[in-house]
């Protein structure tokens, strides 16, 4: 009898451990296979291997630039003035003068903002190919080649600032039609439009279909994922849905236990992690044949959903808004009832 009470003894006492160690324990064991694939994804810190090297360096050259984009977006006031008084008055030649210097500028920013989605396309081209190659598993992948995976978040954080950023700015296609109807006026009355150079009518239309998304980077970004998978015949498609499944499932994980989040150095790589959270899955989504609602869906949209609702409200309502407007499948009849009421 004693002997049994000893090793029931011991056996609380390593039970009562491991269960106040919380969930670190199943998170780095996987002991629980609904969790998926969990670790501690470090995007403060990761720093590249010499086998990561050469893709990260071409990526870095792009991201350097990122900061400086948003920035500019940012700041991005609009020649709206100028353009009501163009318009209210038709024949007044400093107006329309005025107007047309006003915007030229203007486009121009337009213009850096879209070529810095082809090479925002190119970068994400370059990682897809090293983080889906089927030397490793997509968690094998993304655990080894942390400062990749990184980069992968960095661009996926910018996409949906810069979204966010354009939905709420009217002025950018308002500028960019003026400078359209203007443009051609001018060509009909062979009028000599400095700053056509800047845009000529090709590229003109090119940035037109970019600016006339609601969420331009992100179709982008869809667009070249699902470029690259139907591009890769070889590859199986689930080596890129599973990458960017796992990156959800990480993402949910270092958000919603305490051990993971406290490694944070800093409250913003919290909102980081939605933000990418939130990019994977609505990527997910575009790129799965049933999209990451269904019940097949490897992306626990429940346990997602409810990490980004137990936070406060204020900062992730564009996040909601996100899965809410931009995902493919959402409200299709295969979505869960409870999922849908989740997002209302």
């Amino acid at each position: 009898t004693f002997h049994f009470v000893e090793i029931f003894f011991l056996t609380s006492i390593r039970m009562e451990k491991y269960l106040n160690m919380g969930n670190l324990l199943k998170v780095l064991t996987c002991t629980d296979l609904e969790q998926g694939p969990n670790f501690f994804l470090d995007f403060e810190n990761a720093q590249p291997t010499e086998a990561e090297k050469e893709v990260w360096d071409q990526v870095n050259v792009v991201l350097k630039d990122a900061r400086g984009i948003l920035d500019d977006l940012q700041s991005y006031k609009g020649a709206g003035e100028a353009i009501r008084e163009a318009i209210q008055h038709p024949n007044d030649e400093n107006l329309q003068e005025k107007a047309w210097g006003a915007v030229v500028p203007l486009v121009g920013k337009l213009k850096k903002f879209y070529e810095f989605s082809l090479r925002l396309e190119a970068a994400l081209h370059g990682l897809l190919g090293a983080l889906t190659s089927t030397r490793y598993t997509p968690t094998q992948h993304l655990e080894r080649e942390q400062a990749l995976a990184k980069q992968f978040a960095e661009i996926l954080h910018f996409t949906l600032r810069f979204d966010e950023l354009k939905m709420t700015n009217p002025a950018i296609q308002n500028d960019f039609s003026y400078y359209r109807r203007t443009l051609n006026r001018m060509r009909i009355n062979n009028v000599p439009a400095e700053g056509e150079n800047e845009v000529n009518n090709e590229l003109a239309n090119r940035m037109s279909l970019f600016y006339a998304e609601a969420t331009p980077m992100l179709k982008t970004l869809s667009d070249a994922t699902t470029k690259f998978v139907s591009e890769n015949k070889n590859l199986p498609i689930e080596n890129t849905t599973d990458c960017l499944s796992t990156m959800a499932s990480v993402c949910k994980v270092m958000l919603e236990t305490p051990e993971y989040r406290s490694r944070f150095a800093s409250e913003e790589t919290a909102s980081f992690c939605l933000r990418v959270m939130v990019g994977v899955i609505i990527l997910y989504d575009y790129v799965h044949p049933v999209g990451a609602f269904a019940k097949g869906s490897k992306i626990d949209m429940r346990g997602c959903i409810k990490v980004l609702r137990d936070q406060p409200r204020n900062s992730v309502e564009g996040l909601l808004n996100a899965l809410r407007y931009t995902t493919k499948h959402l409200n299709d009849e295969s979505t869960s009832k409870n999922i849908k009421a989740m997002l209302q």
